[in-house]
Formats: C-alpha cells, structure tokens, sequence
C-alpha cells in the first residue's frame, strides 16, 4: 500500500517539449480508462483495508541530522524501509490489514518490531532514528541539493519546479508565536515535514463521502496530533509542517491558475459531488505534468501516467489508485496531515482517531458537504494547524467550539462508535482513544512538549532533542512524558 510522498523511481531527469506532448496524450488516455472503469464498476468493492507509512529521521549522538540514508538502507535490505527526499529521512511502511478484531494491536506490533530492527541497524551506524514532525535541531543550510537522496524522480522534480519559477527561490514566511521569512533554492525545505500518512481503501460507490470527511476531520486530527512547533529555532505553528510543506513547494498548477486551491501542496478546491473521479479530471484540466517520463512500456492497463502524474500532486487528502493481486483496481484515500511522532503508542492511537472518525462521520446524516461549507473546513485545517487544540472552529451544523471542547464532547465519542461498528477490539479501542483523550485533555501534544521543554530549560535544540528522543524510546505515550 506505498505511496511515497515523493513517490516511485525514475530513469530520466531532463526532458523535452515532445516529452511532455506524448505524456499529456497518454494522460488523457488513461483518465478516460479511468472514467470507463468506474462507470463499468471494474474496481473492488471491499473497503476497510488500512495501511500507513511513517517519514523518520536519522540523527547522531547529539541529536543533530546525520546524512546515512543510503548506507543505513543497504544495510536495512527491506522492501518495507526505502528512501526520501533528503539523505537524512527514511519511510517505514508495514503491510495493510482488514479493519476489524484485532488490527490495532497488529498495526502497532507490526510497526514496533520494524522500529526496533531500524533502531539496530542505525545504532551500528552510530546513529539512531527519530519519529518526529519537524526535527528541532535541523537548520536551513542542512537542506541543500547535495543532501538530496540520489534518485532521479528527487532531481527532476527540483529541476521542474525551478524551472516553472523561473529559477525564483521558494519564499517562506511563517508567523507564529515567532516570525520566520527566508529564501530556500530549492525544494528541499519539503524534506523538514516528516509526516504519518494513513492510507484506507474504499469501495467507488464510498469514496465520495468517505474523502468529504477525511476533509472535514482533518482539522481535529492536526490538533490532536500536533508535533511540529520548530522551524530553524523558531517557535511558530503548533503544526508547522503545513505551512512549511506548501510554501516549500509552491507552484502554481496552471499558467493562467493564480487560485491557491490549484497549488501542488493543497488542502483542495471543494468536496468531491459524486465520484474521486473528479480529483483525477482535475489533475488533467489544472496540473501540468512534471515528470513527463514514457512509461509506455507498462500496460495502459496500469494507468502508469495517471498515477506518475496524480504522485506529483500533494493534496492532503490525495485519492489514490493500486492494483490487486490479481489486476482488479481499487481506490485508496491518503490522510496526510498528521506528523510523525512522538511515540509509537501515540502513532497507532492517531490511526484508531482517524479510522474511527471517518468510519462513522461518512455514514452521519446530513453530509459533510450539507452540514459544513468547504470553505468553513478549509479554515479550520489552517485554524487547527496554526493554534492546535486552542483553535475555535465551527463544526457541523454550525456548532462553534474550541477543538479541545470538540474533542472531548463529540469527536471521541464519535470515534469509539466508529471503531466499535468496525467490530474493532473493545479493549484495544478502549486503550487506543484512551491515549488520545489524555492528550487532548491534558493539551500535551508532542507540540505542547517541546515547547514546555524549552520554557523549563531554555532555547537548547540539542538538549531538547535528546530529551524527546530518550521519553521516545521509554515507548510511553506523550501525556505521560517528563518535562
């Protein structure tokens, strides 16, 4: 179920305007496959198949970012552990699982024993691995073009989206508790967000209401899991990660588009009415190609442009397209907006909110789209990510709230429904939200940590680093962390 966020590799990184021709015909081609493919119901029925993969980070003794990915990986030899953007970032991915029984408790063993064999490998390293949305001792000239993972899709994207800008730097400007504005060359401020990504696979007659509340939950889901305040020893965001990722990459998707809903890294342009199909159009009318390669050697039967072209695009939402075993097509949603971190307790709690949440809020009536404007969603993702569970949002129907207050008086209870419709474990869905209503309870997200940490002791990255990362290998949950 891997779907990087840079995504597959690539055997070319310069390309021609006939290159680019050829990729627009066969686009066309395959969104129309598409089309006919939905409206002939080839794709799966089964739902409730949930995978996740999880961005971390390789340190050194003294927490600061180390660049081993390449040597750490070889020594890895997993097909589960592969590379990103940066040579100090790897992924993790663990097989997916039919929600139901078990699952939870499966997605944290599973994660876990992946975790402690990368923590050895890295150790023989002189490194260790962090989970972690931002890491705080990361500074801006870490984020070169030479500490990019040598990989051909990597190069070509930076070359791509350079070349849109006209060689114009990407501009960040992040105003929080601090203000941060510098230029960056290059794409690499994108390899700071390291995030959890949960993938769910959904059956086409669904996926419409399905993705309409993963939108709507997306809000909640980065206050409750917040883990990023940091950005080169600022204080800014209670989720930075958001506004660094679409500043980081900021491309417009059309040359007569200025509309922020059409940019690379977006939270969307509205609902999907009736079909993902729609998400896939869109790509085509309003995304030109970056990575215009001739995968012509592949079936167009696997849709291989479409789903290049659709990996370039960093919705956070993204609908996605995988193959059986068999060659059946089904559909998949990928929730991006949550951080990594900072324990592997709070990882699989984070994956029982959302399942649970949008299990039961895609099956609530009236729908999302009825009972909160796009426009009002849309806001409270960017509320929820500057100021985290302080945030005051309105929910559904109108309802105003502190997403804190929401939480706890509906969004839990909601979730536990949701799990228990799913017929998950009583009491791994007992633990599971049980960890995520201490934390929203007692406010103390990863986030609300670090910079509680450095209130007590002061403005040491380092310190505050190898803090965090020995409360993370305790394996407790965050709430239950020492300042």
């Amino acid at each position: 179920m891997r779907a990087a966020r840079m995504g597959q590799e690539i055997s070319q990184s310069e390309f021609t305007h006939r290159d680019f021709e050829r990729f627009g015909e066969r686009l066309r081609r395959e969104t129309a496959i598409l089309r006919d493919w939905l409206r002939e119901r080839r794709f799966t029925p089964v739902s409730g198949i949930a995978g996740f993969e999880v961005e971390a980070w390789l340190v050194d003794r003294t927490g600061q970012p180390v660049p081993l990915n390449q040597a750490f990986l070889e020594r890895m030899a997993d097909p589960l552990v592969v590379p990103e953007l940066s040579v100090f970032n790897i992924e993790l991915n663990t097989p997916p699982l039919a929600l139901g029984g078990g699952a939870l408790r499966r997605m944290h063993d599973n994660l876990e024993s992946l975790w402690r064999r990368c923590q050895r490998v890295a150790a023989e390293l002189d490194a260790t691995v962090a989970l972690i949305g931002i890491l705080p001792t990361l500074r801006d000239t870490d984020l070169t073009v030479e500490h990019m993972s040598d990989r051909e899709r990597y190069r070509a994207i930076n070359d791509q989206i350079l070349r849109r800008r006209h060689g114009q730097p990407m501009q960040l400007a992040i105003h929080g508790a601090e203000t941060l504005c510098l230029s960056h060359p290059d794409v690499m401020l994108e390899a700071a967000t390291t995030s959890f990504q949960a993938h769910l696979q959904v059956a086409p007659d669904q996926a419409a209401v399905f993705f309409n509340a993963a939108l709507a939950l997306s809000a909640p889901l980065v206050a409750a899991t917040a883990n990023s305040p940091l950005l080169f020893g600022k204080v800014l965001w209670e989720e930075t990660r958001i506004r660094l990722f679409e500043q980081g990459v900021d491309l417009p998707g059309g040359a007569s588009s200025n509309n922020p809903a059409y940019r690379r890294v977006t939270f969307g342009n509205d609902y999907v009415k009736a079909s993902l199909l729609e998400l896939f159009t869109e790509n085509l009318a309003h995304y030109p190609p970056l990575l215009p390669v001739d995968l012509s050697a592949e079936p167009a039967e696997r849709l291989p442009h479409l789903r290049l072209h659709n990996g370039t695009i960093w919705r956070w939402n993204r609908p996605l397209l995988g193959f059986e075993a068999d060659g059946t097509p089904h559909l998949r949603i990928e929730h991006r907006a949550m951080p990594a971190g900072p324990s592997i307790p709070d990882l699989i709690a984070n994956a029982a909110l959302y399942h649970g949440l949008v299990h039961a809020l895609a099956r609530a009536t009236p729908s999302v789209p009825v009972a909160l404007p796009f426009a009002m969603s849309r806001a409270n993702f960017y509320a929820a990510a500057q100021d985290g569970l302080r945030a005051e949002i309105v929910w559904l129907n109108g309802r105003r709230a502190s997403l804190q207050q929401l939480l706890l008086e509906e969004l839990l209870p909601l979730a536990r429904r949701g799990l228990r419709a799913l017929e998950i474990d009583a009491a791994d869905a007992d633990e599971y939200l049980g960890i995520v209503a201490a934390r929203v309870d007692s406010g103390r997200t990863g986030s609300d940590w670090q910079r509680r940490f450095l209130a007590r002791h002061g403005p040491n990255l380092n310190e505050l680093t190898l803090a965090y990362l020995e409360r993370q290998r305790s394996g407790k949950p965050v709430h239950e962390w020492a300042d």
